[in-house]
């Protein structure tokens, strides 16, 4: 049986209304008990990634928003535009729980031994709904942290860290030998390129400005490319060629840079000349898009010729296709590189509560690189 006195526990809900209005609030839910093969975690450590931004705000445009509640309890609502609340159909009337991943303390556990075997260890897992005080989930979904690891060094450890591994096995699988990676100064693109180096694998970092640049050519980076540059499309043709890349990840989605990708890739492969191909380079170029950093549509010129593919990458998706054997795998590589190659830096820790001010939503919500947060749901 656990500890806790209170039987309440706060959850962060998400709500999209018949209105038109998107509601964030904090819901007192009841302490959930664990079954047979279950733990009870006392969330202490979740951040706010970008893929929890997408629920979290849906297609609210949260320059409306406006709080209202009190200091302890607040409430946030924002308007939903017209045109994109057809998007939201599926969401009214259901107010969501919200946060892929996060780490804390298992407090009590169901019967069986795979259960009790976790009591009182530091675990983190990617069960969803971790933007509350305490969370109920199967044994099998906690990976245990190693002793003297904290809930906040644990709490990253399975978007970025897998998405970064699942993007060098994608390469691997696909045949490819190197990388483009795009806001690649983000937490996940400076995991990305000490994984590359590590491993001696050719990766081109696509950055927004020379400050970004500055900070991964610190890291190691060597082939870094500012897409802010008059020179842009020429250095990621040069990169791209010294890499052999032709392969890419875009966080991007929206707007011209995947296709510049293609492009470039293609420049990169007939620019030593040789005799005309119509259809140019018979060599398969590949960008996924796995982020939506712009909502816009995605905008392609065809001059990278008939070779090549532009699709969709997500996590879950990759790991299911992939098999447990594999992903099982990529945990064991996470937790050994859990201070050094995965390791993920906060600049803030913020509460349920304050994770919920207009002010810290102003910051958080751009998804700008640098400022990322995490929430301490028992702060």
């Amino acid at each position: 049986m656990h500890t806790e006195s209170n039987s309440e526990s706060l959850q962060l809900r998400s709500l999209v209304k018949e209105s038109g209005e998107l509601e964030l609030s904090l819901a007192a839910v009841k302490l959930p008990q664990p079954g047979p093969d279950e733990v009870l975690i006392r969330v202490e450590a979740a951040p706010l990634n970008p893929s929890d931004l997408g629920l979290l705000f849906g297609a609210a445009d949260m320059g409306t928003a406006r709080s209202s509640g009190s200091e302890t309890r607040p409430v946030v609502t924002a308007k939903i535009p017209d045109g994109l609340m057809k998007s939201m159909a599926a969401r009214v009337g259901v107010s969501m729980p919200v946060g892929n991943e996060g780490a804390g303390v298992v407090i009590a556990a169901g019967a069986s031994a795979e259960a009790q075997a976790l009591v009182g260890k530091t675990v983190a897992t990617f069960g969803g709904a971790m933007y509350s005080q305490h969370r109920c989930v199967k044994a099998a979904q906690c990976l245990e942290l190693p002793a003297g690891t904290t809930a906040a060094e644990g709490a990253s450890c399975f978007v970025n860290p897998l998405t970064a591994l699942g993007m060098v096995e994608t390469m691997r699988n696909e045949g490819h030998a190197a990388l483009v990676h795009t806001a690649a100064a983000s937490n996940l693109g400076q995991m990305l390129n000490r994984l590359c180096l590590a491993g001696g694998i050719g990766l081109v970092s696509v950055v927004r400005s020379d400050q970004q640049a500055q900070m991964l050519r610190a890291q190691g980076a060597t082939h870094v490319c500012v897409s802010t540059a008059e020179t842009f499309s020429r250095d990621l043709v040069d990169a791209i060629a010294a890499t052999g890349a032709t392969l890419g990840f875009d966080a991007i989605g929206g707007g011209r840079l995947a296709g510049q990708l293609l492009a470039a890739m293609e420049a990169a492969l007939t620019r030593s000349g040789g005799e005309y191909q119509r259809y140019g380079s018979t060599t398969h170029k590949q960008v996924y898009i796995y982020g939506s950093l712009d909502n816009g549509p995605t905008e392609l010129r065809r001059n990278f010729g008939a070779a090549w593919g532009l699709g969709g990458w997500l996590l879950p998706i990759f790991l299911q296709r992939v098999g447990p054997e594999v992903a099982q795998r990529l945990r064991a590589r996470v937790v050994a590189g859990l201070r050094t190659i995965f390791a993920s830096r906060y600049t803030k820790v913020v509460s349920l509560a304050e994770a919920l001010s207009l002010e810290e939503i102003a910051v958080y919500g751009r998804r700008s690189t640098g400022e990322k947060y995490l929430i301490n749901p028992g702060k």
